[in-house]
């Protein structure tokens, strides 16, 4: 069975009278792209920051890539690559001068370095802006730029934190499919963000946490089912049919509808989707209810790590006072 590229267990950190880290536990399966997602202040660049060795935690263990993260921190570092929130490149230099120089850094021969830094810029799509001022470019090809320099020697591991905040939605897009080609190419990926939609759409599991802890992990479906099942919507174009509407709706929910009077709206959960609408749909035309719009759909992302975050953290504070 393949070792799990991070393994944490128990990570303690304060920063005065703040605790960052609550006793965290984490697994990451190698070869996967793994989510850290929570709001601001959650604990997500502390987590980075320990598990890339730039932070010693207070208590608990760690190992990325095989290696223990406090007794064994340069073989860490040698099988790690990270990229911050703010970009590291230097804007005076070009694309290419920027790559080049990065490489030199790792102690790559000349000519390799330059060859390296033509494989990179083709693979990120910066071949023709490779001689201009990095100062001259877009967010996007910015991050694409600190993303190159971080696999100028291929990682095991590669930590993203907020990789696209910031970013438009087209720069963000092409950021995500480099992250995607990454990780088929067998690169773990750790990404850390507060944007629901990128670990919806990236990862293959995600642990959310809050007050530096983690409240919940799964897949982004096992997530989101944890906010509730499918609900049918109903919106009536009148007020007045807002009864009749609920009196249909009760039929196919298994628990009565809720009703916003000031919206017209009826919502309620179903266990069939395909049964709940085509039964809503016969019942409001037999009854003449027109309608404004009418679905059923499933919780999306948003809705669970609200509940995760709000009710869950709740209770985690009570465990932890118990």
């Amino acid at each position: 069975m393949t070792e799990p590229a991070i393994v944490a267990r128990g990570l303690r950190k304060r920063y005065r009278r703040t605790q960052a880290l609550a006793g965290l536990d984490l697994t990451v399966p190698a070869g996967t792209v793994y989510g850290l997602l929570g709001p601001n202040g959650a604990g997500k660049t502390t987590t980075v920051r320990v598990l890339t060795t730039l932070l010693r935690c207070e208590a608990g263990q760690a190992r990325v890539a095989g290696f223990d993260v406090r007794r064994e921190p340069d073989r860490v570092r040698s099988r790690i690559a990270l990229t911050g929130q703010d970009t590291a490149v230097d804007e005076l230099l070009t694309g290419r001068q920027n790559l080049v120089l990065f490489a030199r850094l790792l102690h790559l021969p000349e000519r390799q370095a330059r060859q390296r830094a033509d494989e990179l810029l083709a693979q990120f799509g910066l071949t023709e802006a490779a001689d201009r001022a990095a100062g001259q470019y877009s967010g996007g090809m910015r991050r694409r730029l600190d993303l190159a320099v971080s696999l100028i020697r291929p990682p095991a591991v590669l930590f993203l934190d907020e990789p696209t905040t910031g970013l438009d939605p087209r720069s963000r897009n092409q950021v995500w499919d480099r992250i995607r080609e990454l990780a088929a190419g067998g690169t773990t990926v750790l990404l850390t963000t507060q944007y629901l939609e990128e670990v919806d759409q990236l990862a293959d599991r995600i642990s959310v946490i809050d007050a530096g802890r983690v409240v919940a992990e799964g897949t982004p479906a096992e997530l989101k089912s944890r906010a509730g099942g499918d609900r049918a919507e109903v919106v009536v174009r009148d007020r007045a049919d807002l009864p009749a509407a609920s009196r249909i709706l009760a039929e196919v929910c298994t628990e009565p509808p809720r009703v916003d009077i000031e919206l017209r709206r009826l919502t309620g959960p179903v266990t069939d989707r395909v049964v709940a609408l085509s039964g809503l749909v016969r019942g409001l035309a037999t009854a003449g209810i027109e309608v404004e719009d009418l679905g059923v759909r499933r919780p999306t992302l948003d809705e669970a790590f609200l509940r995760l975050t709000g009710r869950e953290r709740a209770a985690a504070e009570r465990e932890v006072a118990a």
